[in-house]
């Protein structure tokens, strides 16, 4: 599902070249649960923005459900980006003004489906991760804990082959950690691709696979024994 062979990115940073990521190779098949896991400064948010085409490579091969996307422009990545990956933040990113459903139904509406279809598809999403009866309620109105659930939800609702979730547990108390960390385990049991984006080793003791970085590489990538 996803293959990335000797990516390499550098920034120039006041002059001097930064190489945040260097000859990684990283894989996944469909249905993993695979945990990145590093410190600050580690590599691992811009390996993420790399796998979420979110930033592209300054060199290296990377293909993603089928399609070659390191070398796509903007607009086609952008296209890739809202029908292959569902997004999971830290920060929720939830727009305050709109209620949980109409924030779930975004990127539905980006991709031009009709009222009823993105109506349907956010409840559904939103009965998934146990929200239904708050649809109406606006971000400030519900808890840290059920805005990252609504958060999950949008990242659901277009059905994308994989979910790429950033620290999701970084802002929340230790029972709404739990709860959402309990919610991406039974999704991954539903048969739900996802990348876990990690300092926390607790939490990456819940993937598959643990991938390992520092200083802009990949030092082990080991399976998770139980």
């Amino acid at each position: 599902m996803l293959d990335m062979k000797k990516i390499c990115k550098t920034y120039n940073m006041g002059g001097e070249p930064v190489h945040a990521l260097q000859d990684v190779d990283f894989y996944m098949d469909e249905g993993e649960f695979v945990a990145i896991i590093g410190p600050s400064g580690s590599g691992k948010s811009t390996l993420m923005n790399v796998i979420g085409c979110l930033d592209v490579p300054t060199s290296g091969t990377y293909e993603l459900d089928g399609k070659m996307v390191a070398q796509m422009s903007q607009d086609q990545q952008a296209t890739i980006r809202n029908e292959k990956i569902g997004f999971i933040f830290q920060n929720f990113n939830l727009l305050p003004k709109l209620t949980a459903i109409e924030n779930v139904e975004l990127p539905l509406l980006y991709r031009g489906a009709g009222a009823k279809e993105r109506h349907d598809r956010a409840m559904e999403a939103l009965d998934k991760v146990g929200l239904s009866g708050r649809a109406k309620h606006k971000p400030m109105e519900l808890s840290g804990g059920q805005q990252q659930r609504v958060a999950i939800a949008r990242a659901l609702a277009g059905n994308p082959p994989i979910l790429l979730a950033d620290e999701p547990i970084g802002n929340l108390d230790s029972r709404s950690g739990r709860e959402v960390t309990e919610l991406i385990h039974d999704l991954h049991q539903q048969g739900h691709t996802i990348i876990l984006i990690t300092h926390n080793n607790a939490q990456a003791e819940e993937a598959d696979r643990k991938v390992r970085i520092q200083d802009g590489f990949i030092v082990s990538d080991e399976k998770v024994i139980r």
